[in-house]
């Protein structure tokens, strides 16, 4: 069979590999099936390919067309997701771990781009935080504003996820606006290479906004620059070793690390055998050891129980270790693959020797065990292997020493306070999980626990069936941990696209600060149209465009209808006595909602129109009563547009209500979908 050359993709060009090319084994056969690497790299030509011309053109891109790229790009790679199964089964992974890693990484991909669409505005600029007034009569403000870095998003990934491991750091960097240079680990790099020609060929990239290293990266780390982003995953040797890269440090280029991480999962102390929480454990514990044959960030290794609960545990997660067969992926049968590699599998092996010296293994042997489909002898298989801890205060390596396979280690806890220091041990992780049905025992946990986990999950009988496990990380939640974990941060949502992205707190006027955000914000200029603004299409619509009522006086008689119309009869409506004894209210006063319903009489225009409906209100505010007699009146104006389709799009009114003082009785933001066209 001839070796697959797996190509980098360098200033849009594909580079095969070279004479220095590093050979990459099929985990199932032990076979050599394909080679990568290349000895010389145009290292600053992909940084300057990535700058000029991919930057350039995701920075002219909004939020919106960069979440609709997102999306095309997913559902490109959806379409034909099957061929990247079909390479992945050389990794060792079995169908169901191909979802993990491929189906996970579309689908967190496709979040993203959900979350930009809903979550940021369709512009290039992204607000961070409300409006900051920076003197008493308002002519001075400021806000934070986000802006996408000028440089590059370098991902350095890991061998166990190479689908999900580069999507999940791309589509934030490309929803921020910042091209990236991927490069995969060696050993399933082809995979990635399938998954980057893909997106490639759909067309949807800018140019130079997505280049590959299949290999080593040369002198690429040498030649960061302080507008640079360099995001890891990996080993904590290897996160320390590129750390330490002196431009790194000298251009104090943002480094982001998801590395090493002894996760921990708690049997509840109300979890014993014969409840819901206890057969979950087990089948919680199970997965994670056996999915990806252990090799995942977020796997269990550590399994924390009540001392009481120590022996029933390890017979019943043994009982259904004894259920998984190992061998190769392809057979339907297989319940757990091999390791990425023979080299792996000697680490692994390496590792849970020194578990050993402090632990006892009470399940799987890896010099005798079944295989099917496969020989042992020639690819990178093991069991699963469990071990106990009789006495975890005392060990350290079930603490400190990973096995990156299908390890784990038992060992007993005394009480609540005793877990919560065990878990700890881990120096800092990914991920603790509780099996509990009991609330306090989730707050302890949580509140003693937080400091030193990245996430904290926590799973019983009510919400079993829709969780989605220990070991899946979510685009919609932050991924990472401190400590030993890296102390870096990856996902959240929105959140993991402003780590692409430069905070910058700007100060002026409200006329320049609205001119820079797109928003129009009180104190900047209005614009007066002769044609009311619910008779304007979206796209004729300016931000500021403005309209001030005529005032309508309120009186008792508006106010006792809408008590007895509605059956809000709050004494403060009805009884003056008791209102005046209330330090809010100088007497009875109107009903706030009476308020907005006449804040509506006033602004609508009530003809058939572009506005198509009223989506919402946010951000309401009374500030001062109104009594019968007061007269108000009201400034609609435009703060906001979001286009939504080719039919109709949102916008964002600033509503603020006036009494004949001139004083501000109430404020908020509606919003409405209006037509695009007449």
């Amino acid at each position: 069979m001839s070796l697959l050359d797996v190509q980098s993709f360098v200033c849009g060009q594909w580079i095969a590999p070279d004479d220095s090319a590093r050979p990459i084994e099929d985990a199932v056969t032990g076979a050599v099936m394909a080679r990568a690497g290349q000895s010389t790299l145009d290292t600053a030509g992909m940084l300057e390919h990535a700058r000029t011309r991919g930057g350039a053109a995701l920075r002219a891109m909004t939020f919106h067309e960069r979440a609709r790229m997102l999306k095309a790009l997913a559902l490109h790679l959806s379409e034909h997701k099957n061929a990247l199964y079909d390479l992945s089964y050389a990794t060792g992974a079995t169908l169901a771990d191909h979802k993990i890693d491929i189906d996970g990484g579309i689908g967190t991909m496709l979040v993203i781009a959900s979350k930009g669409r809903r979550e940021m505005p369709d512009s290039t600029v992204y607000l961070d935080g409300g409006l900051e007034q920076l003197s008493r009569d308002g002519s001075f403000v400021g806000r934070h504003i986000c802006t996408p870095l000028q440089g590059v998003a370098v991902h350095i990934n890991a061998f166990n996820f190479p689908v999900w491991g580069m999507l999940e750091k791309l589509a934030p960097a490309l929803l921020a606006g910042m091209p990236c240079i991927v490069k995969p680990a060696t050993a399933t790099c082809y995979v990635t290479e399938a998954a980057v020609r893909l997106m490639l060929q759909s067309g949807f990239l800018p140019e130079g906004a997505l280049q590959l290293i299949s290999g080593g990266l040369g002198d690429l780390l040498d030649r960061v620059g302080g507008q640079d982003v360099v995001s890891f995953t990996g080993s904590a040797a290897t996160a320390r070793m590129l750390r330490a890269t002196p431009a790194l440090a000298d251009n104090a280029t943002r480094f982001v690390a998801e590395q090493d991480s002894l996760n921990a999962s708690i049997l509840g102390p109300d979890a014993a055998p014969g409840t819901p929480e206890f057969d979950l454990f087990l089948k919680e514990v199970r997965r994670e050891m056996t999915a990806k044959a252990g090799q995942k960030c977020t796997a269990i290794r550590r399994i924390l129980v009540p001392d009481a609960q120590v022996d029933a545990v390890i017979a019943g997660l043994s009982s259904r270790l004894q259920e998984i067969t190992v061998g190769d992926p392809r057979d339907p049968s297989v319940r757990m693959g091999a390791l990425v590699s023979r080299a792996q599998r000697a680490d692994v092996l390496e590792k849970a020797s020194l578990i050993g010296q402090e632990a006892t293994r009470v399940f799987g042997n890896p010099e005798a065990f079944a295989i099917t489909g496969a020989r042992a002898q020639q690819g990178a298989f093991l069991p699963p292997m469990l071990y106990h801890c009789a006495d975890p205060d005392r060990a350290d390596h079930p603490h400190r020493t990973e096995a990156f396979g299908p390890v784990s280690t038992i060992m007993g806890y005394r009480d609540t306070d005793h877990a919560i220091a065990l878990a700890a041990r881990g120096g800092g992780s990914l991920v603790a999980s509780l099996i509990t049905h009991d609330p306090e025992v989730a707050r302890d946990v949580t509140l003693g626990a937080a400091a030193h986990h990245g996430r904290i999950y926590i799973n019983d009988r009510h919400s079993m069936a829709a969780s989605t496990g220990h070991g899946s990380p979510l685009p919609h939640m932050v991924h990472g941990g401190p400590g030993r974990a890296g102390g870096g941060e990856e996902l959240g949502g929105v959140r993991g696209v402003l780590h692409y992205m430069q905070r910058t707190a700007v100060q002026g006027s409200p006329d320049m600060i609205a001119r820079i955000t797109g928003q129009w914000l009180p104190g900047a200029a209005e614009v007066s149209q002769d044609a009311h603004p619910f008779r304007r299409t979206f796209g004729a619509l300016q931000i500021g465009e403005t309209l001030v009522t005529p005032p309508r006086t309120v009186t008792l008689e508006d106010i006792e209808h809408f008590a007895r119309f509605t059956g809000d009869t709050f004494y403060a409506h009805m009884d003056d006595d008791a209102a005046r004894r209330n330090p809010f209210f100088p007497g009875r006063v109107a009903h706030g909602y009476l308020l907005l319903s006449f804040a509506a009489g006033l602004f609508v225009d009530p003809d058939e129109g572009p506005v198509l409906a009223n989506t919402g209100l946010d951000n309401l505010r009374f500030m001062k009563p109104v009594q019968a007699g007061d007269a108000i009146h009201v400034r609609l104006t435009v703060k906001q547009k979001t286009p939504r389709n080719a039919e109709y799009g949102e916008v964002r009114w600033h509503v603020t209500l006036f009494n004949q003082d001139g004083d501000i009785v109430a404020e908020y933001e509606l919003l409405t979908m209006n037509a695009t066209g007449a």
